[in-house]
C-alpha cells in the first residue's frame, strides 16, 4: 500500500462526536443542546408546520378553488409505437399479454392505447379504453380496437 492509496481515502470514515464525555472534549455540560427547554430532553421532536403554538402558515391563508384529484381515473399508458415494437403481426394483445412483455408493470390500473408512433401491423388490441386517433390507426391497418 502507498501512501496517495491511503490519503484518498482520509475523509471517508468520519468518527461520529461522542458527547457528554467531559469538558475536555468540547462537547461537554449540556452536548450541544443549549440550556433547559423541551429541546433539551432526549426524546423531544416537534411536529412538521407546528409553530410554536402560533396559527400554522397553512391555516393563515384564505382557501380558494377547487380540485378534481379525488376523482382523477389513472391508466397504464401505451402508445400504438410500443405495440409496433413488442407484438408480430397478428398478435392479440391485452394488459396480460403487456405485462409478459414488460412494456406495463401494474396490472391493478386499466389499460390506455394512445395514438404516439406509427403502426403497420394488424393487431387485435383490447383495452379499457383508446384516444380517437388510437383507435383509427389501429383500424387502418386492419386490426381491431376492442373496448373490454
Amino acid at each position: 500500500m502507498m501512501i496517495h492509496d491511503i490519503t484518498a481515502r482520509t475523509g471517508a470514515h468520519k468518527k461520529r462526536m461522542r458527547v457528554g464525555r467531559g469538558e475536555g472534549s468540547g462537547k461537554g455540560g449540556t452536548s450541544g443542546r443549549g440550556h433547559n427547554g423541551a429541546k433539551s430532553r432526549a426524546g423531544w421532536t416537534s411536529r412538521p408546520g407546528y409553530m410554536g403554538g402560533s396559527t400554522p402558515l397553512s391555516r393563515r391563508f384564505p382557501k380558494r378553488g377547487f380540485s378534481n384529484a379525488d376523482f382523477r381515473e389513472t391508466f397504464s399508458v401505451v402508445n400504438v409505437r410500443d405495440l409496433e415494437k413488442h407484438f408480430e403481426a397478428g398478435a392479440h394483445i391485452d394488459l396480460d399479454a403487456l405485462i409478459k412483455t414488460g412494456v406495463v408493470r401494474n396490472a391493478s390500473l386499466p389499460l390506455k392505447v394512445l395514438a404516439v408512433g406509427e403502426l403497420s401491423k394488424k393487431l387485435t388490441v383490447v383495452a379499457a379504453k383508446f384516444s380517437a386517433a388510437a383507435k383509427a390507426k389501429i383500424e387502418a391497418v386492419g386490426g381491431a380496437a376492442t373496448v373490454g
